[in-house]
């Protein structure tokens, strides 16, 4: 699954969904992970609310998590809307040290928001694999 940072220099989580000037996104399986690549968002100048936060989710919108340090409500629900889960983690954890605790948890038994997370990954996947119908 891919995993989305905020971060604003790539190697720890450090910022505000809605400030954060790039995301790492990395591929996260029970193997290990990867950094796929950093995604850098456009300066844009007097920019509202709602577009940062568009920007941001098209940003990520291949991502199945998105580890920030806060976001607020309205982007929340936006992100969740999405089927991305925002999981916060404490300013300036390091993004090598969530991946490691990510893989050590698909590997065990996930909590259950992260087996429900990667539940829904899955039906969609399937769902796309299909030809289109229900059952």
């Amino acid at each position: 699954m891919k995993v989305a940072f905020a971060t604003d220099d790539g190697s720890r989580v450090n910022a505000h969904f809605g400030q954060s000037p790039m995301f790492a996104v990395y591929n996260v399986t029970k193997n290990g992970g990867e950094l796929v690549e950093l995604r850098k968002l456009p300066a844009v100048l007097n920019q509202d609310e709602a577009g940062k936060i568009d920007c941001r989710l098209t940003a990520v919108e291949d991502c199945t998590l998105i580890f920030i340090m806060q976001i607020g409500a309205s982007a929340a629900a936006r992100v969740t809307r999405r089927k991305i889960m925002p999981v916060k983690v404490p300013f300036g954890s390091p993004i090598d040290e969530q991946v490691k605790r990510l893989v050590e948890m698909l590997q065990g038994k996930p909590p259950m928001w992260l087996a429900k997370v990667l539940r829904a990954e899955e039906d969609t996947v399937k769902g796309e694999e299909g030809d289109g119908t229900i059952g």
